[in-house]
């Protein structure tokens, strides 16, 4: 039977689990204690939220949510970054766990969901924002559209030029008209 600590941390775990969209799990082996403080600083300025978590606690806490995506992951020492923007994610724990390299790795990661490897976590972190990738698709819709316009609008343009062209031409024949 779980103690109330332990069902507190289940509660919190599962809360965490319920706001995040994205989930990337790392293993911490070697690691301080002030450098996962670090770390945990660093994402906070990133919206994203570092824990520390045993193992166990994060099946049960996912079993009825992304446990059959999370629980492969779940092995060793395990840290969990929960953030809402895969990408930002996916950057913001790559560039915190830097400095770590030599003992922080990334193990995957879970958006939605499915399970990602850690060089899918690696890819993801190239790919630009939600807003940029928005931002580039409403643009490459846009421009087809204003192409269009453009077309459309140049025979009338082009018949404006010719009728001025041509009352030039008359006004140069017939001076006084």
């Amino acid at each position: 039977m779980p103690t109330e600590a332990k069902r507190e941390t289940i509660a919190q775990l599962r809360a965490e689990l319920a706001n995040a969209r994205t989930m990337i799990v790392s293993e911490y082996r070697g690691l301080t204690v002030k450098e996962i403080a670090e770390i945990r600083r660093a994402l906070r300025q990133q919206d994203v939220t570092y824990r520390v978590v045993k193992n166990r606690l994060m099946r049960i806490a996912a079993e009825d949510s992304v446990g059959e995506a999370l629980s492969p992951l779940l092995v060793g020492p395990t840290a969990i970054a929960f953030g809402t923007d895969e990408a930002r994610t996916a950057k913001a724990v790559l560039d915190a766990t830097r400095p770590y390299a030599r003992v922080v790795r990334v193990t995957g990661g879970v958006l939605g969901d499915r399970a990602i490897s850690a060089e899918a976590v690696v890819r993801l972190a190239t790919l630009p924002s939600r807003e940029v990738l928005l931002a580039k698709l409403a643009g490459g819709m846009q421009a087809p559209v204003a192409t269009l316009a453009g077309l459309f609008a140049a025979p009338l343009r082009n018949l404006g030029y010719a009728l001025s062209q041509v009352a030039e031409q008359k006004a140069r024949q017939n001076p006084q008209a």
